[in-house]
């Protein structure tokens, strides 16, 4: 017999019984009942419950052990009986009689629990990992982190990619992050460079003429940490291609991907095929480039319906610049003061001056109106009604019954039509009279209990906030689909953006991309309306991929460059490996990076990237049970030719 085990302990079943078995691992929990010793002995496969009763010689030492001790079990596969079978366990049928314990080793008193979920401050969970790590949900995590990163490198071997690994001691790359140095012993005074992604080598690859790359890659980039960004290393699947439009990457990649997520989705739905959003379109509609299309709320521009108005607010702001205008935010169902009250406090919390709103409500015309036919509320009545053709039951607690034209079950009238009609409620209402609100609820389609909120000002400033809105209000009204993956390409990226603190041009995205148009784009007048061949998948509001078309051609390279004040000799002397292998015949190419990390705690239902991993840092940088960073010995010091001093704030 193995010195340790003949099974693991998943691997039991009911046709075993009666074998003779050795089983080790953990301690998982000891229950004592009336006499009989029940532990559930733990590995990394699974449970199997063992059973020490008062006349096996296996007793002593059952009633000793205690929780995480490390134990080696013999005994006999029994049957359970069918009032104790438990189903939730793959070995729910069996157990094994203990005829011999011995412990392997002991564990002290534990800091944390193993045995279920309960939170735990972070601190404790991180210098105590090991133990983290033993616990279902976490253990759980990490293996299918693992199956994930196997069904990328099984689907892209399949698609005809090979795997290549570049390397991690590099030259510094101005990227965008911090780069984390490595002094170079062999060379004083210099540095080595982690990379912040592989680019550059992949880019390389393809003027090699090897076609098609990929690699599930590691990164290093000095950033802040964040609850969707790991400090210091992330892994991405970084892939590369050759010969290629954007629409053959996007149409190769989207199934693979795709396929990973149905894979590993657990039954919930994935989008099916994945819309292509343009850049523009997504900041008018969701306020953000990476929105959440589980979100059903879509915004509108309704700038022509304040211009002139007695809302002065927006209309002064409409008529002090051309760039300004004024966005509504339609909510179904979210037509209550005390709802909209509550969206005008959390804005100003938000450093804004608030948010303004609409409601409307559906409401029996006054008398003044119902005997006037010229009345305002009479007219907007009339032009209502095509609205109110079929009837339906309606409970809610106005009581009001009515009729409505989209076949919804919004309600059944006992009054005639002509007597009943959309009030608009609120302060903005007031201001800009009936006309213009029934025109704003025409627009967006709205009726009883639905509601619109309401930003204005430059889209480039309030676009963020305004994204911010529409989140809050898909979560506080309970509108967003949490049991699905709904996944969209963001295309079209621009190629530039205005740095208002430096006041000068900057690359939007990725500077390697390929301009749309090429130089004779970079040669306009406004580089701020020059689009790149870059694109992004989202999923549920995160980002998870990042790609676009190479630039190719060095003089395309440099023009790209020079918008942003570097000179030639600048990129040839920061790019230069680049710059010079374009010079002797590079192919069009073009490739994306997914990034594992989030993509995982995705699938896995995870709040927090420190849950999908294994060693990770905390919030503050630093690694706890490692003691990471640590100071470095004068010997070490001396060795690299460095000298630490106090850092000027």
């Amino acid at each position: 017999m193995h010195a340790y085990r003949t099974h693991t302990c998943a691997a039991l079943r009911k046709s075993d019984a009666g074998s003779q078995v050795r089983l080790s691992g953990w301690v998982h929990r000891v229950r004592d009942h009336g006499g009989l010793l029940f532990i559930d002995l733990r590995d990394h496969y699974g449970l199997t419950q063992i059973v020490a009763d008062p006349d096996s010689p296996a007793f002593a030492m059952a009633e000793k052990v205690r929780g995480e001790w490390v134990i080696r079990v013999d005994g006999t596969v029994k049957e359970r009986t069918a009032e104790t079978v438990n189903p939730n366990l793959a070995t729910g049928e069996i157990e094994i009689f203990a005829s011999a314990i011995e412990v392997l080793s002991k564990a002290e008193e534990l800091p944390l629990p193993v045995f279920g979920e309960p939170d735990y401050p972070e601190d404790i969970r991180l210098r105590y990992r090991f133990l983290d790590l033993r616990r279902e949900t976490m253990h759980a995590n990490i293996m299918t982190r693992q199956r994930i990163i196997a069904s990328m490198r099984r689907r892209m071997s399949e698609a005809g990619f090979n795997e290549f690994q570049t390397p991690i001691l590099t030259a510094s790359s101005p990227e965008g992050a911090r780069d984390f140095l490595v002094p170079a012993r062999l060379h004083p005074g210099k540095f080595y460079a982690l990379p912040q992604a592989p680019q550059i080598y992949k880019q390389l690859l393809m003027v090699s003429g090897f076609d098609k790359y990929f690699q599930i890659a590691p990164c290093f980039r000095d950033e802040d940490p964040r609850a969707d960004r790991f400090y210091g290393e992330f892994y991405q699947l970084d892939v590369e291609m050759s010969f290629v439009t954007q629409d053959d990457i996007l149409g190769l990649m989207e199934p693979i991907l795709r396929g990973v997520f149905e894979e590993f989705a657990g039954g919930k739905p994935v989008t099916p095929s994945f819309p292509r959003i343009p850049y523009d379109e997504a900041i008018s509609k969701y306020g953000t480039d990476k929105p959440d299309l589980r979100n059903p709320i879509v915004m509108q521009d309704v700038s022509d319906h304040f211009r002139d108005s007695g809302f002065k607010v927006f209309a002064n702001i409409l008529a002090s610049s051309a760039k300004n205008r004024v966005w509504a935010i339609p909510v179904l169902t979210g037509g209550s003061r005390a709802f909209c009250d509550r969206m005008n406090s959390w804005a100003q919390g938000q450093g804004q001056p608030g948010l303004g709103y609409i409601f409307w409500r559906l409401s029996e015309l006054p008398a003044e109106a119902q005997s006037d036919a010229n009345h305002p509320l009479s007219r907007m009545a009339a032009s209502q009604r095509k609205w109110f053709s079929q009837t339906f039951e309606m409970n809610d607690e106005s009581g009001i019954r009515y009729w409505r034209q989209d076949g919804s079950p919004e309600g059944v009238s006992q009054q005639p039509a002509g007597k009943l009609y959309w009030e608009a409620v609120g302060p903005v209402a007031k201001n800009i009279g009936v006309e213009r609100a029934e025109a704003i609820r025409k627009q967006l389609n709205l009726g009883h209990n639905d509601a619109c909120f309401f930003v204005a000002g430059d889209p480039k400033k309030f676009a963020a906030f305004a994204g911010a809105a529409r989140d809050r209000i898909g979560e506080e009204l309970g509108l967003i689909d949490k049991d699905r993956f709904e996944l969209a390409w963001i295309v079209d990226f621009p190629f530039y953006e205005w740095n208002e603190e430096e006041k000068r041009l900057d690359f939007s995205h990725n500077p390697f991309s390929m301009p749309q148009g090429g130089l004779a784009a970079l040669a306009g007048d406004d580089p701020l309306s020059i689009k790149a061949f870059q694109y992004d998948l989202v999923c549920n509001g995160s980002e998870i991929v990042s790609g676009g078309l190479r630039n190719h051609q060095p003089e395309l390279m440099v023009k790209a460059f020079e918008k942003v004040g570097l000179s030639r000799e600048d990129v040839i002397r920061d790019f230069g490996g680049l710059y010079r292998a374009f010079q002797y015949g590079a192919p069009p190419h073009g490739g994306m990076a997914a990034g594992i990390d989030r993509i995982v705690m995705l699938l896995c239902g995870a709040r927090n990237l420190r849950d999908i991993a294994l060693f990770p840092m905390n919030q503050q940088a630093a690694d706890l049970l490692m003691g990471a960073p640590s100071e470095a010995t004068a010997r070490q010091l001396g060795e690299l030719g460095i000298r630490v001093t106090a850092r000027k704030e």
